[in-house]
């Protein structure tokens, strides 16, 4: 049975995409998604993607990263949805509803409101989740903040001094974080931009992250260091994140907006990764 697939990347986090509404699949798990994310013998990847049909939005959108654990969301991978399926669409997430539209600058999406309370992130116990009284190494005191999936954020005063391959690890599997963790290291270099890296949970360093950008913008913004709209610069490229005011009339909604690609299609035979 061979299946088709398109890889895509959104500034260098790379995915294989596969449309389960135009061919009917084998159900995905976990070890299926790893064996086809795995570099060498594999078609290679930071997530695998699975489109599906949804009773409540326009698509449904399933997301493996790389170690085969299924996540709640993924910007980058929402914004390379929004251009190979084209148009206004709504998207179903286990993450929650989210929306992707075009945009002169890509791919503009409603990543939806944040959540600050602790149990929302989730953590282990009550903390402040504006700064957490914790600390592993170099890096304490982190935001935490939940886009659709957990993230910690670190603020610091020079980006490039932190070994964030070797602490990445360690603060994501840390207790305190019963499902684990998404590790942002920022340096904030004006009221308009950030400098981000990210260690992503189960997918380790990647050369961008959406959903960590806007986790980093909400939560520089909530400590008024930058302004409500901001330019995110990961070492793939540039995301610009705005949130909006939460007023009676509308919450604060997060839109994240940036490129693209599709890198190539082609097609797999299903049993041999089984």
């Amino acid at each position: 049975m061979r299946i088709p697939f398109t890889k895509m990347h959104g500034l260098g986090n790379d995915f294989v995409v596969l449309d389960a509404r135009a061919q009917a699949l084998p159900p995905m798990g976990g070890t299926m998604a790893a064996a086809l994310a795995d570099r060498h013998t594999g078609i290679g990847c930071d997530q695998l993607v699975l489109i599906e049909a949804s009773d409540s939005a326009d698509l449904k959108m399933r997301i493996f990263n790389a170690d085969g654990s299924e996540v709640e969301a993924c910007g980058n991978a929402t914004r390379a949805v929004g251009l190979l399926v084209g148009g206004e669409l709504s998207i179903e997430t286990l993450g929650g509803m989210i929306s992707a539209r075009p945009d002169a600058a890509g791919i503009a999406v409603d990543m939806g409101v944040p959540r600050f309370d602790w149990d929302a992130i989730p953590l282990a116990y009550a903390m402040d989740t504006l700064a957490m009284p914790v600390g592993w190494d170099m890096l304490d005191g982190p935001a935490a903040v939940n886009v659709g999936n957990p993230h910690a954020i670190f603020f610091v005063d020079d980006l490039s001094a932190v070994p964030l391959d070797q602490v990445g690890p360690a603060v994501e599997k840390d207790p305190i974080f019963p499902q684990g963790v998404n590790v942002n290291v920022a340096q904030v270099l004006s009221r308009s931009a950030i400098r981000l890296r990210v260690w992503e949970r189960g997918a380790g360093l990647t050369r961008a992250c959406g959903t960590g950008a806007c986790a980093t913008a909400v939560g520089a913004m909530r400590r008024g260091l930058v302004d409500r709209t901001v330019t995110v610069s990961l070492p793939g490229g540039n995301l610009l994140i705005a949130w909006g005011e939460d007023t009676a009339d509308s919450k604060g909604r997060i839109t994240m907006t940036g490129p693209a690609t599709i890198a190539f299609t082609g097609s797999f035979d299903w049993g041999a990764y089984a």
